[in-house]
């Protein structure tokens, strides 16, 4: 008596279940990759399960999901297979702490009242007994006439310094972005992120790992190319203005920039 397979093991591999999806919904491989923008040899080498070319399995995930789309098939049950069939999803390691130098600020210093009062009255003493003594030993010396009191010195009020205005906080320079080039900002707020970055003439200005807290500024007096490899976790300014799109996480997107307000590529 032979043991019938579970429901899992009739179930289609990723690549075919995808390469099936894309044949019934009429499009070809060449379509699929320019609505995604996943470069055709990934197209092909995911649909015969092939991930090695997608760089790791947080960039396969983001693959399998955009292509999902793409053919209308529910992205959600193939990401689980995947994660089944890999290993699961790795735990996400806690980003570094970031240390930052704390600013000391020194306490303005409060008026000493007590020495204050001490010495005032160390004054008002002294001058009494010197008062005294120099009546005592002067035979000579006029008296004061009855009733009459001894000038007092008003002391000047001292003149304080005003503090000094405390400086006004710059603008950003992203937001004083020059109007004749376009300017783009990458802040990886929410995690690690491959990044890629050329100019108008296709001249690499970046290619590399983005880690969580650091930031990359691009300019060109044209245009601005990228392709994010984790989008979900970049924060994304172009021309002085936050670009809202939400990017999920592990989604690879390649977009384009100009000058004037931001529009994704």
């Amino acid at each position: 008596m032979s043991i019938g397979n579970s429901p899992e093991d009739d179930r289609p591999s990723i690549g075919h279940a995808l390469q099936q999806a894309r044949i019934a919904a009429g499009l070809t491989v060449e379509e699929v990759s320019s609505s995604t923008r996943v470069r055709i040899p990934i197209v092909h080498a995911i649909e015969t399960d092939d991930f090695s070319r997608c760089g790791g399995d947080v960039y396969a995930r983001g693959h399998i999901r955009m292509l999902a789309r793409a053919v209308r098939l529910d992205p959600d049950p193939l990401i689980a297979q995947f994660d089944a069939e890999h290993g699961g999803r790795p735990a996400p390691t806690p980003a570094a702490p970031l240390f930052e130098a704390e600013r000391i600020r020194s306490e303005p210093r409060r008026p000493n009242w007590t020495a204050a009062m001490v010495a005032a009255i160390v004054a008002v003493v002294g001058f009494v007994g010197f008062t005294l003594f120099n009546g005592n030993d002067d035979s000579g010396t006029a008296q004061v006439a009855e009733g009459s009191t001894p000038d007092k010195t008003t002391p000047k009020p001292t003149a304080t310094k005003p503090a000094d205005p405390k400086p006004v906080p710059s603008e950003s320079a992203i937001a004083a972005a020059p109007r004749n080039k376009v300017t783009v900002k990458l802040s990886a707020t929410e995690g690690k992120s491959w990044v890629s970055a050329k100019d108008h003439n296709g001249r690499l200005l970046f290619d590399g790992l983005l880690l969580q807290g650091d930031s990359k500024t691009f300019q060109d007096k044209e245009r601005v190319d990228l392709v994010l490899g984790d989008a979900g976790a970049i924060e994304l300014f172009v021309n002085g203005k936050r670009v809202d799109d939400r990017f999920e996480p592990g989604q690879v997107e390649r977009l384009s920039y100009t000058k004037g307000d931001p529009e994704v590529g």
